[in-house]
């Protein structure tokens, strides 16, 4: 288990959000941050804090994502035709384990960076075990025989706090899931607000 996954509510009363928008979260119960200081008066925010903070949220988001893999989906938005701010948005929900978890074969975005990572899941028929893996627009997302009566597979069907996106064409009875387009901002159900372009500010300072 690594750090991030180990304290990851810390996210949550850190950035002042409960970002996935869980009934566990502590930010449910304590607005404010954790550690001794967290119940400090809070002063005005710099331009660079709000788009550090703007960052921070949306990186924080997609769970086990590091600074250099981030930057680099940066980097690759930049370069491709249109808005930044909506391409990043479109790469990291192309990504392997947020496509497994706006399907609900899982409960959060951390199961789905191990369920990817434990082989539970093919594309197209063949099994691909890489969370960062950029899927593509027709692409079939599935859940292996090994894996289809998992508990949490099972737990997250049910789960009641969140919806599946309609960019996603999901047979749950199959354990199945069709990409059928790469979504823009408003298209994605984030349970707090994102703001992709302080993100491209930040980074193009």
């Amino acid at each position: 288990m690594t750090k991030r996954q180990s304290s990851k509510y810390k996210i949550d009363r850190r950035i002042g959000d409960n970002l996935w928008g869980r009934p566990k979260s502590p930010q449910n119960k304590r607005e404010y941050g954790p550690g001794q200081h967290g119940q400090r008066r809070k002063t005005k925010t710099s331009d660079y804090g709000v788009q550090l903070k703007a960052k921070q949220t949306l990186k924080g988001y997609y769970g086990n994502i590091n600074e250099r893999q981030f930057r680099k989906i940066y980097a690759e938005a930049s370069r491709k035709r249109g808005d930044t701010g909506e391409n990043i948005i479109g790469l990291l929900e192309r990504r392997l384990d947020a496509v497994v978890y706006r399907a609900k074969f899982v409960p959060t975005v951390f199961s789905a960076r191990q369920f990817v990572n434990h082989g539970h899941v093919n594309v197209n028929g063949r099994r691909v075990n890489i969370p960062s893996y950029l899927v593509k627009e027709g692409d079939v997302i599935s859940v292996r025989d090994k894996a289809r009566d998992m508990e949490l597979v099972a737990v997250a069907i049910q789960l009641p706090e969140r919806d599946v996106p309609d960019y996603l064409e999901v047979d749950h009875s199959k354990l199945t899931a069709k990409f059928t387009r790469t979504p823009k901002l408003n298209d994605v159900p984030y349970p707090v607000k994102m703001e992709p372009n302080l993100v491209v500010e930040f980074y193009s300072r």
